[in-house]
């Protein structure tokens, strides 16, 4: 009796935690969303307040005021336009760039393995950090480039301290950072393709620069998206090597949603106004991902045969 009562108790445990196995399992990914829907929700609370921290006793909700001062705002707009070119110019570089540098080590030998290795570095150095260093090579006063400008007859170059090369010198310095990742995505991909189309292509006599368009850019357009997106998502919210070298400045060149947000926040407490920056940087990064990630789509359902 005894035996039938410890067997039915056995598989009563099992049952209970085959049904409670699901929930264990997910309670990670429920405590990350957590972790990501609270501090968002937080956001778009706050973005629908007047709340200045040098004066809680003012704290009221506006209801969406903070959003319909932006389009009268020029600072907005000059936030706006800053963070798109900053992205547009980083992202396009840095994909020229990676390209060329993956179309170079693509054959496997180890010469070019030990390159690539090589040209990580980059990446594996902290983007503040990364910042700092060319902060001090770049100075107008003892910075070793300037040195070097001034043997090709280059005088005084200003480098982040003046308003017209400041946009230049931090791209400069992003595509030095990140040109690696998209070299070794793109790498990757290249080293993938198969290899009969190319092997056709020859013997029928094709130029290599036809098959580079015809037919190594159409199999490559995936990688390069898939690239292109996780930079672009990056670039749009940089924050780390912007204000490591200028703090935004000189004035508001280099003011991208990140760094007016922070300023926001830690100098004029204006707690409202940086959250509502936070949440239209949010939208912009949605749209732009929602456009590639449905590219992406269409290009490997166009892969397949089905369209």
């Amino acid at each position: 009796m005894s035996d039938s009562v410890n067997s039915n108790t056995k598989r009563k445990r099992r049952l209970i935690s085959r049904r409670a196995l699901p929930y264990v399992l997910s309670l990670p990914a429920l405590l990350v969303c957590a972790g990501i829907l609270v501090p968002f929700v937080t956001a778009i609370y706050y973005s629908l307040q007047r709340y200045r921290m040098s004066q809680p006793w003012a704290r009221e909700m506006n209801w969406g005021e903070n959003y319909v001062k932006f389009f009268s705002d020029s600072d907005f707009w000059n936030t706006l336009s800053v963070s798109l070119q900053y992205a547009f110019l980083t992202v396009g570089f840095e994909l020229l760039l990676g390209l060329g540098v993956a179309l170079l080590l693509v054959r496997r030998t180890r010469v070019n393995n030990i390159i690539s290795i090589l040209l990580l570095m980059p990446l594996m150095t902290a983007p503040a950090l990364a910042a700092l260093m060319w902060k001090l090579m770049t100075n107008p006063g003892f910075g070793i480039l300037n040195y070097f400008l001034t043997l090709v007859g280059i005088e005084d170059f200003k480098w982040g301290a003046s308003p017209s090369s400041a946009l230049f010198t931090v791209v400069l310095v992003d595509i030095w950072v990140y040109t690696p990742f998209i070299m070794i995505l793109l790498l990757a991909g290249l080293r993938s393709l198969p290899t009969q189309p190319f092997e056709a292509a020859a013997l029928d006599g094709v130029p290599r620069w036809q098959q580079f368009y015809r037919i190594t850019l159409p199999m490559l357009m995936p990688y390069l998206l898939t690239a292109a997106l996780f930079r672009l998502l990056e670039s749009i919210q940089q924050f780390d090597i912007i204000y490591a070298m200028t703090q935004g400045g000189p004035g508001d060149t280099l003011t991208v949603f990140q760094v007016e947000a922070y300023l926001n926040f830690f100098q004029s407490t204006n707690v409202g106004r940086s959250a509502a920056l936070l949440m239209v940087l949010w939208a912009i990064t949605f749209f732009i991902s929602n456009i590639f990630i449905k590219n992406w789509l269409r290009l490997r359902e166009r892969a397949r045969g089905e369209t």
